[in-house]
């Protein structure tokens, strides 16, 4: 069993015990839940913004502990600061060591669009997230079928939210394309051995047709990668470790952005 199935193993057992507790009533009760979302699409294509779509993660199934000591709010302020155009928030408890309260200390701190960061598998955890403040979810077709994708999909649509849908190969791109999809993120990590490579997205990127926004996902630690991505077609850049793995990455966002 990969660290993926584990992964997937507990969230739908996470997702049940969610459930018993917290009612979907409930969560569309919330506070944040009546929010209209902004476009993703905008925001990756504002000219005053930088396409870069910067992640709060303290942990990591393969680093272990990347950053226990730097506050949601302080981190994506100083991302939406530095000129991103959404901000991606770890969610997941066992893994990653995030919580939905993360994800509404975002909130509360943006107005730029946010990224809940979850393995998702069900309907629930779309109005879960809606319910705590993002305006974004992620889809990763390597745990979902296209049925799933397009049923997850079309409801986060209906609710008035933006996907993004996960590939790391031709595959699952082809099998996965929808109208119900708004950007495709290629993720230069594989999920099964953590290896990194840019070349994913680069071999990837002629396939993903311009409706779509064209986002690459993880291994960018250099604004030199961005510059080359770009040059092939890439609008949005999600990075997570990079920023994160520094004492202050408010300030490390802002240092490389001024390299770019």
């Amino acid at each position: 069993m990969t660290i993926l199935d584990k992964i997937i193993a507990r969230k739908r057992e996470e997702v049940a015990q969610a459930k018993a507790s917290t009612s979907l009533s409930a969560l569309e009760a919330a506070p944040l839940f009546p929010r209209a979302c902004p476009s993703l699409r905008e925001s990756i294509l504002d000219p005053g913004r930088n396409g870069i779509i910067a992640e709060y993660k303290r942990a990591s199934p393969s680093k272990g502990l990347i950053n226990g000591t730097s506050s949601v709010e302080e981190v994506v302020t100083g991302y939406q600061h530095a000129g991103a155009s959404a901000v991606s928030v770890l969610t997941d408890a066992d893994f990653f060591r995030g919580s939905l309260n993360d994800l509404v200390a975002a909130r509360a701190a943006l107005h730029i669009p946010l990224l809940r960061k979850e393995f998702i598998v069900d309907t629930y955890q779309i109005v879960e997230a809606k319910a705590h403040g993002a305006d974004i979810i992620l889809l990763i077709a390597a745990v979902l079928t296209r049925a799933e994708v397009t049923t997850l999909s079309e409801f986060a649509k209906s609710l008035g939210m933006n996907v993004l849908l996960e590939v790391h190969n031709r595959a699952e791109l082809e099998n996965s394309m929808m109208d119900s999809i708004d950007a495709i993120g290629v993720n230069n990590r594989n999920l099964k051995d953590f290896s990194v490579s840019i070349d994913h997205s680069l071999e990837l990127i002629s396939l993903i047709p311009d409706q779509f926004v064209k986002v690459s996902e993880s291994g960018i630690s250099d604004p030199s990668t961005i510059r080359l991505l770009r040059e092939a077609g890439f609008q949005g850049f999600l990075i997570g470790e990079n920023f994160m793995r520094t004492e202050d990455p408010a300030q490390a966002i802002k240092e490389f952005v001024k390299a770019l």
